[in-house]
């Protein structure tokens, strides 16, 4: 049985109150399953995760096929999974079978209300747009609510970096409990903080492009014009450079333009497509 105050099991004896009586105010999604059901195991987490989600929007509603034969009967299901969405006592839709998470989103936003938006989507949308102070701000309330949601914290550090505060967010990472650090957007502020040390004793780019020039094998040059690219946000050009100088001399400093490729992935985040990219090319060059 879930935690969740938007996941419950329904039986034949709470269907009236929960499910029909419910549905005259809000969307309940049915999810019929069983034990011995394998696409029943992959489409049952999907839904339990939009329904955290959503929020609110809908509820869900777990119908064990093999405990409540006698309401699976009166749904009429033929087949699981069988899914169903109810409003107002009436059926709007429903499917059966494993679907892809997008195809369920399709589904579930034909009949429920958008999820309402949440402080830190907030926070991370008014960042997008630019409004770094409301994001901040933003952030700094939600911290003052809760100081151990350490992915606040992480996303405060990330700010006070784009806001060029560099010491603040190194303090913020520091205080950061050690398992903390293993996630994605601390060891993006830890690769961050280390290119920023990098950047400081390098020699300036038009002198860097002109050694280049001068002699198109200088492996050193390569690497500190690609710390140059990484703090521009010229990324690819870095990335080119990068694995130039692996291709050209792949033991330099012990591998350093590996080593800096990995830590500019991690800057990015396995999702970014320059990332992937760049890691197929690596791992062929490599190997």
């Amino acid at each position: 049985m879930s935690n969740s105050e938007f996941i419950f099991d329904a039986t034949l004896e709470n269907f009236q109150q929960k499910v029909l009586e419910a549905s005259m105010n809000t969307t309940v999604v049915i999810d019929v399953w069983a034990e011995w059901c394998q696409p029943c195991k992959q489409l049952t987490p999907i839904l339990e995760k939009l329904a955290e989600e959503y929020r609110g929007a809908f509820v869900l509603a777990k119908v064990n096929a093999e405990e409540q034969q006698e309401l699976a009967g009166h749904l009429g299901v033929q087949s699981l999974p069988n899914v169903k969405i109810v409003k107002q006592g009436q059926l709007l839709d429903e499917f059966n079978g494993a679907l892809p998470e997008g195809d369920i989103r399709e589904k579930l936003d034909q009949h429920v209300d958008a999820p309402p938006e949440s402080d830190q989507e907030k926070a991370r949308r008014l960042w997008s747009e630019g409004q770094l102070e409301e994001a901040e701000a933003v952030l700094i309330r939600m911290n003052q609510q809760n100081p151990e949601d350490y992915d606040v914290l992480i996303d405060l550090a990330r700010l006070r970096l784009e806001q060029g505060q560099v010491e603040e967010a190194r303090a913020i990472y520091e205080s950061l409990p050690g398992e903390e650090r293993l996630k994605p957007g601390a060891k993006q502020l830890e690769a961050r903080f280390e290119f920023e040390e990098q950047a400081r004793d390098i020699p300036p780019v038009a002198e860097l492009q002109a050694r280049l020039k001068e002699e198109p094998s200088d492996v050193a040059a390569m690497n500190q014009l690609a710390t140059h690219g990484i703090m521009a946000g010229d990324y690819e050009a870095a990335m080119e450079l990068l694995l130039k100088s692996v291709q050209t001399e792949k033991d330099f400093q012990d591998g350093a333009a590996k080593n800096t490729l990995i830590k500019l992935f991690d800057l990015l985040g396995n999702e970014n497509q320059l990332v992937r990219q760049y890691r197929r090319r690596l791992f062929a060059m490599m190997y």
